[in-house]
């Protein structure tokens, strides 16, 4: 199984130790490519007008100037580092050894600075979106679209594929859609079902650590996928066509 997983916004600095490996991160084929990027961040992240090029604003100034030390800032593994919500309801910690290398195994966390990394990969914080375009790279989620479509065909061909990502991170990479599910949260009220937005990233979270925890085989079809999502929640199944991936919806009802 593959899950795919986007990175929070926000990041949780590594504590005082080694600095990234990019040698040492998976698919060691994109690191040419992480280069690229890591050099334009850094040459975006010096200017005058970095805030802007990047979309954040005054608050976050310190996390933009530390993409200056991307090579030698503390790393930690990105499930350390990627704090958000998803990540905080996944609750890696509090995962038994045998849950949290079975997260190792299965989750990839696709990235606008490192492209694709897996879950116990140590990188540095840092401040970058999927949607930002960089000097000399352009948009990210294209220089990254047929470079992941690349490094991860191994990888997405070995069975079922869970993607969890937003929008923003799932325009970089489209895995095979006959192997692939996409997951999406809606609420339901007086018959009307909306999308949930801020509390898509919470269930999904759960939803993740649902699989790690459950005991047996690893979902290997959609269809196996959902009756998993109706252990816990009610569920729905759209099924793929030729080149969209099925959709699982978790519904929440008021």
């Amino acid at each position: 199984m593959l899950i795919l997983l986007p990175p929070s916004e926000g990041k949780t600095p590594a504590p005082p130790g080694p600095a990234v490996d990019l040698s040492a991160l998976s698919f060691p084929a994109l690191e040419v490519a992480r280069k690229e990027v890591i050099e334009a961040l850094t040459e975006v992240s010096g200017r005058d007008d970095a805030l802007e090029a990047l979309g954040v604003g005054a608050s976050l100034a310190h996390d933009v100037e530390r993409n200056l030390r991307l090579l030698t800032e503390p790393a930690a593994p990105a499930h350390l580092v990627y704090s958000g919500v998803l990540y905080e309801a996944l609750g890696y910690r509090s995962l038994t050894p045998a849950q949290r290398r079975r997260a190792d195994e299965w989750i990839v966390v696709v990235s606008a600075l490192w492209g694709a990394v897996g879950f116990a990969d140590a990188v540095p914080a840092y401040r970058l979106s999927m949607s930002t375009a960089l000097p000399g790279l352009g948009r990210l989620a294209a220089f990254w679209k047929p470079r992941l479509a690349e490094a991860l065909a191994a990888r997405a061909a070995d069975g079922l594929v869970v993607d969890c990502r937003s929008s923003t991170y799932a325009a970089a990479y489209a895995p095979p859609p006959a192997s692939t599910v996409s997951v999406d949260v809606f609420r339901e009220r007086d018959g009307k079902r909306s999308v949930v937005s801020h509390f898509a990233k919470h269930h999904r979270g759960e939803f993740v650590r649902h699989l790690l925890r459950r005991r047996g085989t690893a979902p290997a079809t959609p269809e196996a996928l959902l009756a998993v999502a109706r252990e816990g929640w009610e569920a729905e199944l759209v099924t793929a066509t030729a080149r969209k991936p099925s959709s699982l919806a978790l519904i929440l009802r008021d």
